[in-house]
């Protein structure tokens, strides 16, 4: 380096490139925070938001409101007859939904929530029709933290149906999600994308053993294996 040549200190040090993507990064936090705050206020108000979950996007309103839950149905274009699945953050919100709770279904719980399994359970007699006409209800806990602070930040469980039209592909993007409801809801939490890329796997407790309704990110042989230890403990 020549004297008179002036030395730039720190220019492209490793240390500055860290210290932009932590900055980065921050920046990309508070704006979800900030979206995940709009959200909640959303769903307080009966709205309905679409968001990231650990299998594919979602399409999330106050389950316990009968007419955003009515709004979810129209915006999927979803036949009335079939029951909406439901999120929710922890077993204390999942006692208000279902009960009795089958021992199988406590030991499958345990193994795969939060996670994509969804449990159908028989529902509480309290329960209203708009959640679901038939006797049982189908409900899981995301392994999300977006969807999670969802529903921690409204306090009560989510509609956890795909947010998607019914009979098309399910969204693993909040673009994806703008392309098949663009106008239709109030809000998109874009989290990036999901990590599980499948719907949840559904099986029916209510029976034993229990039988899977729908293959989704859990394979159906991780489902038996879980059952079969199940029944050597018994």
């Amino acid at each position: 380096m020549k004297p008179d040549q002036p030395y730039e200190c720190g220019r492209n040090r490793p240390s500055d490139r860290r210290e932009r993507r932590v900055i980065l990064a921050v920046r990309k936090m508070s704006r979800l925070q900030r979206e995940i705050e709009k959200g909640v206020q959303i769903l307080q108000k009966g709205g309905v938001i679409a968001f990231p979950t650990d299998t594919v996007y979602g399409l999330g309103s106050d389950a316990l409101n009968p007419r955003a839950v009515e709004r979810v149905y129209e915006i999927k274009n979803r036949p009335r007859d079939q029951g909406l699945p439901l999120l929710v953050a922890d077993v204390e919100q999942l006692v208000t939904l279902a009960g009795p709770i089958p021992e199988v279904a406590s030991f499958l719980a345990r193994r795969f929530w939060p996670g994509g399994l969804t449990l159908v359970l028989s529902k509480k007699d309290s329960l209203t029709a708009h959640l679901a006409s038939g006797p049982t209800i189908a409900v899981r806990v995301p392994n999300h933290p977006v969807c999670l602070a969802l529903i921690k930040g409204l306090g009560k469980p989510l509609t956890g149906t795909s947010a998607n039209v019914s009979g098309q592909p399910a969204a693993l993007t909040a673009d994806e999600v703008e392309h098949q409801l663009r106008g239709r809801i109030d809000l998109i939490v874009n989290g990036g994308k999901c990590p599980g890329g499948k719907e949840s796997t559904i099986v029916d407790v209510t029976c034993e053993p229990p039988t899977i309704l729908r293959q989704g990110i859990i394979p159906s042989h991780e489902i038996d294996k879980a059952y079969n230890e199940y029944v050597e403990t018994k």
